[in-house]
Parts: C-alpha cells; structure tokens; sequence
C-alpha cells in the first residue's frame, strides 16, 4: 500500500473530523463559492471534457468502449452544465440532516437520552463515465458534513480532475477544509483505499455490474449501492390503453441508458388476445425500440415483422436477467399478478418495478409483494431519482436494506449516535429493588447540540 494513498485516506478522516464542527451556514458559503467557481472556470472544465471526448471517441469506433458510456461523458451542452450548476444551489436549499434530534427520553430525572443525527464520516466513492457526480457528490457530502474521495472512470480522466480542482480552489475560500473533497486517478489507488477501513466509512460505488460486484468483494468496509438496474414494468388485464402506452414508452425511451429505465415488459395474456399488445408493442417499435419476445409475444405481433423486421426478435432466457442499457426491451407474457410477481422477484434487481392497472387493490398487492426499493403504480420508472424526489441530487440508488434504499440523497449521508446527559449515575443503583427507570419522552425542542 502506498503511503501517498494512506496519506489521502488519513487526511480525508482528519477533515472529516474538522466537518463536524462546520456549521449548517458555513457549510452553504462553501457550496456557494463552488457554485461560483464552476461557472468562472466554465471554458477550462469544457476543454477537459472535449479532450476526454475525443479520446473515448476512438475507443467507441474500436469497440472498447460502448455508445451509451460515451453519452454519459458528455457535459458540454450548455442545458447540462447549467443542470450540474442549478444542483449545487438546490443542495445548498435543503435542510441541514445533521444535529437532528430523533429520539429524547428521560431514563431518570437527571438521565437523559438523546439520538442525533451526524454525518457517516468519509466516503469512498467510485463511478464510471458521469463527471457530474464529481460535484453532485461532493456537494451531498459536503452539506452532510462528509469528507469524500473520488475515483472516476479513465474516460473522463481530464474533466474529473479539474472539476475537483475547481471545487478544492472553492473550498479554500471557505470554512470547509480543502481535503474534504479528493480525488485519485488509477486502479490501484482504489484497491489500496479498499483496504483501509480504519479511515473510510462507507463505499459507494456507481457503474457496471462487475465494478459493484468487485467492490463488494475485496472490501470489509460497508457498500452503498446496486449492481443492476433492471426494471420491470407489469401491464394488468385492467390497464388503461392510453396510460400503458404513455408509461411504457417513457420508462425504456427517455433515457435508455439510465438504471432506472425499463428493461422487461411483462404483459397480462389478455392482451395478446384482444390485439390491445399490438397497439403498445407498434408505440415502442415506431420509438426504435428492439423487441425481444417470448413465443407467445413473437406470435402476437407477426402481422408487424414485415414493417419492422429485425426489430422483432425471440427473446433468449438470459434477456430477462440482462441490463441493456440500450434500445432494447425483454417482453414475456403472464397469466396474472402473482406471475408477474414472481417473475420480477426472481429475475429483477430491487431496483423500481411498475404496475399499470386501474384495479386498486391488484395494484396494492404488487406494491405490497414486489421486492424492490420502488414500487410504482402507473407512473413511469424514470421518476426513480433523486432529484425527481426532492432530494436536491442523489448519491446513487441503493437495492440495500439496510442504512438507505433507492435513491440516496442527504438523508442517506447521516447515520446517528446516543448521547447521554447525566449527573455523576451510575448503572449499579439501578434495578430490583433500587432505582427504577422512568423511560418517559421527552421534548428536545430545547436542547441544542
């Protein structure tokens, strides 16, 4: 293990440390100066981007690198880095979710119990292709009261690195200290930080499937996040035709590459029969969508394969355990509710899963039994994100249960600890026969952390 690597780690703890005393306003004066700098030093961090453009470019043409990453690099366009900079102020609006006061008891008289919110303390955060999440990150970590290490994929190299520049530049103008947001370039700065959980606090890894996979096993330090996002949409026997349409279209073709668009299209056998399937199934094939379809499906939509030819394909079984990230959806038809929840239980990922249907209680019961940290009700699964929930950006979305699940914003950043007020107790006076304890609330509306 290298010692620069230690060094990073240590002083990432030390600012974190530091960050606990950091106050909510100071905290958003730093947010602010980032803000700011970002957008003085708009034409250094552009000509970053396109020099990492340009070479991931030749990595598409030779097939090393897939068209849906090289989407994901590109922050050029003016509506995105004005995105990327409107979220640092939506961050620095949001409720502080530290110091907050969850539980007050009165254990005795002059015993009081307290929980308090506080920040987990360095995060260790690992993404592919998205530069963005070097400040949407940093900025949830910051407004938490975390320090944060950063390794971005070797795509966007350049524009990773300066966007960290420019926000340790901002922090030098602040409260905040300046090692609270770091960054590291290779492969082996990651495994060496893999090992060292005596400094970092939680790991939050955001790409493919073997990245999460390889993180969860050379680490004994906890791991944030999901390893795939395929999500099912389930139209019932009672669905709306205008709705589905609507719905389906939306989750698998605003942004395909995206771990919350649709990857299985569970269809009610119903469907098939009264040609209602038809009408959808020509909705997402006008859109360029590649249908690949179980027998029944492929039979259903035969009087379409002479307009849409190869866009109609039979589905293999791995297409239902696949994360395309592509134009492409898995289509299959079920008899009922319980089939579709047992096929998204079985093959999905926990991530979201949608039913359209107009029948309340079927929909109850898919929400109900659905394992996954979203369960919709005719509403797209694009809205599983966290700026779309309020949360000002999101860390990432999370199929854990344990600590935060689905998209994980502030208040997936904080943890909490037991604070206890006493005068001189002691725990011996205390049982049969002795002193009794009250367990009474308390209101924390006075105490102030």
């Amino acid at each position: 293990m290298s010692d620069s690597t230690t060094a990073i780690a240590r002083s990432a703890r030390l600012a974190s440390v530091a960050m606990q005393s950091v106050t909510n306003e100071q905290k958003n004066e730093a947010l602010l100066a980032i803000k700011k700098f970002l957008i003085d030093r708009r034409q250094e961090i552009f000509e970053a981007n396109e020099k990492d453009k340009k070479l991931a470019q030749e990595q598409v043409a030779l097939g090393k690198l897939s068209s849906s990453l090289f989407k994901r690099l590109d922050i050029c366009q003016s509506d995105k880095f004005d995105t990327i900079v409107s979220g640092v102020s939506d961050i620095c609006h949001l409720p502080d979710p530290t110091k907050r006061i969850t539980l007050a008891t009165k254990l005795d008289n002059d015993l009081s119990l307290y929980r308090v919110s506080v920040p987990v303390g360095v995060l260790l955060t690992i993404f592919e292709a998205r530069p963005e999440v070097v400040v949407n990150i940093s900025c949830l970590a910051l407004k938490s009261g975390n320090a944060v290490i950063l390794k971005g994929g070797k795509e966007a190299l350049h524009t990773n690195a300066v966007l960290a520049k420019v926000i340790q530049d901002a922090l030098s103008h602040s409260s905040v200290p300046r090692e609270a947001v770091q960054i590291v370039e290779t492969r082996e700065d990651i495994d060496a930080l893999l090992d060292l959980d005596r400094y970092i606090d939680l790991v939050v890894p955001r790409g493919s499937n073997s990245l999460v996979k390889y993180i969860q096993n050379h680490t004994r330090i906890p791991v944030l996040g999901h390893a795939d996002g395929i999500c099912s949409v389930f139209i019932d026997e009672e669905a709306d035709m205008n709705k589905a349409t609507r719905i389906v279209v939306d989750a698998k073709t605003n942004y395909p590459a995206a771990c919350n668009s649709a990857e299985t299209l569970l269809v009610h056998a119903s469907w098939l029969a009264s040609g209602k399937f038809t009408v959808l199934a020509t909705a997402l094939l006008k859109a360029g969508i590649q249908l690949r379809c179980n027998p029944d499906i492929l039979a259903a939509l035969d009087g379409l394969k002479a307009e849409f030819g190869a866009q109609i394909q039979a589905a293999t079984p791995e297409d239902f355990d696949t994360e395309f990230l592509d134009t492409i959806l898995a289509v299959k038809s079920v008899k009922d509710v319980h089939e579709a929840i047992a096929h998204i239980n079985d093959h999905g990922s926990k991530h979201t899963d949608c039913i359209v249907t107009e029948n309340k209680p079927r929909a109850e019961l898919f929400m109900t039994q659905v394992d996954a940290a979203g369960c919709y009700w005719n509403a797209s699964t694009r809205f599983a994100d966290g700026f779309r929930y309020g949360f000002g950006a999101e860390v990432g979305v999370s199929t854990n249960k344990t600590h935060a699940r689905g998209p994980v914003g502030l208040e997936g950043l904080v943890i909490y600890k037991y604070r206890v007020h006493g005068n001189g107790n002691v725990a011996g006076e205390y049982g049969t026969g002795q002193k009794q304890y009250l367990h009474t609330p308390i209101s924390p509306e006075n105490y102030e952390i």
